[in-house]
């Protein structure tokens, strides 16, 4: 398996969201249903975009998208049914073409983190083709 952090940069940055967990998102045990970790990761970077003054929406416009190529996610400690949750993501840039987010999730009553993980991105164009991320998206990673 190839070394991916020997091309890390870590940015500094760390942007926090929140979530309630809600009924709707546990299984029968009142636990939260593994898949909406996921969920939670998509709004922790789309946060972390939008707090640096760039939007997904922007990203498009621009003829670039950012399909998750990579995902991780170490589950801790269950979050259940109205637990209120900080999402703390942060972002590292991997190369011209490829973005990390980090991600922990943790209960804000006790600060335990229920689950961490991260996702890579590729950036690619309409077609799909690998394609340079936009200077400015770049500087927001470094």
């Amino acid at each position: 398996m190839r070394d991916m952090n020997r091309h890390q940069h870590p940015t500094t940055r760390q942007v926090c969201s929140h979530a309630r967990v809600r009924y709707a998102e546990t299984d029968q045990m009142g636990v939260v249903y593994y898949a909406n970790y996921l969920v939670w990761f998509e709004v922790g970077r789309t946060d972390w975009l939008r707090q640096a003054g760039f939007t997904y929406r922007d990203l498009e416009a621009s003829g670039i998208v950012l399909p998750v190529i990579e995902v991780r996610c170490e589950y801790r400690q269950p979050a259940r049914y109205d637990d209120d949750l900080e999402i703390r993501t942060s972002g590292t840039l991997l190369s011209g073409v490829r973005v990390q987010f980090d991600y922990e999730i943790v209960r804000r009553a006790t600060g335990v983190v229920a689950a961490a993980g991260r996702t890579v991105h590729a950036s690619v164009d309409s077609a799909g083709r690998p394609a340079r991320l936009p200077a400015r998206v770049k500087d927001l990673f470094e």
